[in-house]
């Protein structure tokens, strides 16, 4: 199957096809990613409200002090919660935050979402379900822990997977984490490693109603077609709602896409309307009662230098916004451009090597080397995963050298001893610019599972702001810093050898981790 052939519709003309005619409500030039909001809601907001996170405990401390802090509403969507002592800490912080709203006057307004992934969730006895059991007894009213079942598990498949192999079909993957108006975007787990050393990205959105508004229902929408864990530690859908792996799996994919995609067009009219009346109400024809509305509300909201596009992928749903986004991105880079892209598991989907093969700009890629790849050291068939990673590296590497790309795609491994690594994302810099004006970050991978498998959302963030682009430039040198250049020498290691049945077995089971 060529990319290619996929990519043409994106291709013919010099702005991808999803674009719209030229919006005569912005300036033009604004910036060039505005084509991006002909799919999903364009969120302007103040780079002031932007903040780049660096440490796993920089993280852990913000979810603490965010938890604690919120008085309407708690949103955590994750792949699982992790049933250690610092774990155990967040649950206390959520059930003394919930006792101090049933006890203020009046009915408890504060609303506690959490979505899981089910296999991932339930895995062993003593699970994320059984963290959150607690406080769905003590606080029944105002808590939901929803479990995500991906529909691609059923009948006999479901039946003959064991535990931990089942996780290979498919996951919820989307690592998004809200308190009232605040955002917090990462590829981080709610996991000790993640809170202490294991290496992502994190990035909090300050005072953003509507983005923090977009993934309340975003997550509400997976919510309502997963699974609901109830007190007894049983689960059940929604009533009227079609089971994800024992109903009919068409109907099913159809409902979900129809909730998801309800979400993302319902923001992007409500978008489109305030952007047109803020362009209006700011125009010398407009009223003088208009205007000062207007500059009462620019004196306490300041003009956007920043957007937030939230691309979501739900293949198994037949949405793939954030596949469209990422190729587009790959496609209309121009010579001299650099991207840097950095992903935990390098395996590449082959839509996106042939990009980065193919076309003009430099790439400098961050992957994981084997000592710092999540799966080092595991029990088992999962203590190959590191190698086979090596293997597919290996060929990428070959490939490059065979093109004689070597000058214009670089490929770097991230070491660090004591750590791992799991940051995902990419850092677009224009011809000549030594600061980045667009970042990708969330929870995708670029691998065949991102693509194909799991739920996933990432944000791109689009902005013109110095001092913003000096924190995403920072973010990305302090994780390039822990890294080596990869050549020919490095796969010649003793560590690096990569056994004969890895090999093997590599082709047919690489998209499935």
């Amino acid at each position: 199957r060529s990319s290619w052939l996929l990519l043409a519709p994106l291709l013919t003309p010099p702005v991808p096809v999803i674009t719209a005619p030229p919006c005569s409500l912005c300036p033009e030039g604004a910036h060039r990613f505005q084509w991006i909001r002909n799919l999903v809601p364009e969120f302007g907001i103040s780079s002031s409200h932007v903040k780049v996170l660096s440490s796993p405990a920089e993280f852990y401390e913000l979810l603490k002090v965010q938890i604690k802090a919120a008085k309407q509403r708690v949103v955590m969507a994750s792949l699982y919660l992790g049933t250690g002592l610092l774990e155990q800490e967040l649950v206390y912080c959520l059930e003394e935050t919930l006792e101090k709203s049933l006890q203020a006057k009046g009915s408890p307004d504060l609303r506690v979402s959490i979505l899981l992934d089910y296999t991932r969730g339930s895995r062993g006895r003593k699970n994320s379900r059984t963290m959150l059991i607690p406080l769905l007894q003590r606080f029944p009213e105002q808590v939901r822990v929803s479990l995500f079942h991906t529909p691609n598990l059923r009948g006999l498949l479901r039946l003959l997977i064991p535990e931990r192999f089942n996780e290979t079909i498919g996951l919820q993957h989307i690592k998004v984490y809200l308190f009232d108006d605040n955002v917090i975007l990462s590829g981080a787990n709610l996991s000790d490693l993640y809170f202490t050393n294991r290496q992502d990205r994190y990035v909090l959105l300050r005072d953003s109603p509507e983005i923090a508004d977009f993934f309340t229902e975003l997550v509400d929408a997976i919510g309502d077609v997963s699974l609901q864990l109830q007190q007894d530690d049983t689960v059940q859908m929604m009533e009227g709602m079609v089971h994800p792996y024992q109903g009919d799996k068409v109907a099913y994919c159809e409902i979900a896409n129809r909730r998801v995609m309800e979400v993302i067009n319902s923001a992007r009219t409500r978008q489109e309307l305030l952007h047109a009346k803020t362009f209006h109400s700011s125009q010398p024809g407009s009223s003088l009662l208009s205007q000062q509305g207007s500059q009462a509300s620019e004196s306490l909201k300041p003009e956007p230098d920043t957007w937030i596009y939230p691309l979501i992928q739900m293949k198994p749903f037949g949405i793939q916004i954030d596949e469209m986004v990422t190729e587009t991105l790959l496609t209309e880079a121009e010579r001299d451009a650099r991207i840097f892209l950095t992903t935990g598991y390098f395996n590449l989907t082959q839509a996106y090597m042939d990009l980065i093969l193919g076309t003009r700009a430099e790439y400098r890629i961050l992957l994981a080397s084997p000592e710092v790849n999540g799966f080092f050291g595991a029990k088992g068939v999962a203590g190959a995963i590191p190698a086979a990673y090596v293997y597919i590296e290996h060929q990428f590497y070959s490939e490059v050298c065979y093109l004689q790309q070597q000058e214009r795609v670089q490929l770097q491994e991230y070491s660090r001893a004591g750590w791992t690594f799991h940051a995902k994302g990419l850092w677009l810099y224009l011809a000549g610019s030594d600061l980045p004006c667009l970042t990708l970050i969330g929870s995708p991978n670029f691998g065949y599972r991102s693509v194909h498998r799991d739920l996933e959302a990432q944000v791109a963030i689009v902005t013109e702001n110095k001092a913003l682009q000096q924190q995403l430039h920072q973010e990305q040198e302090q994780l390039y810093l822990c890294s080596g250049v990869v050549s020919t020498s490095t796969f010649e290691q003793p560590n690096r050898y990569v056994k004969l049945w890895v090999k093997l077995v590599t082709p047919l089971i690489k998209n499935f981790f």
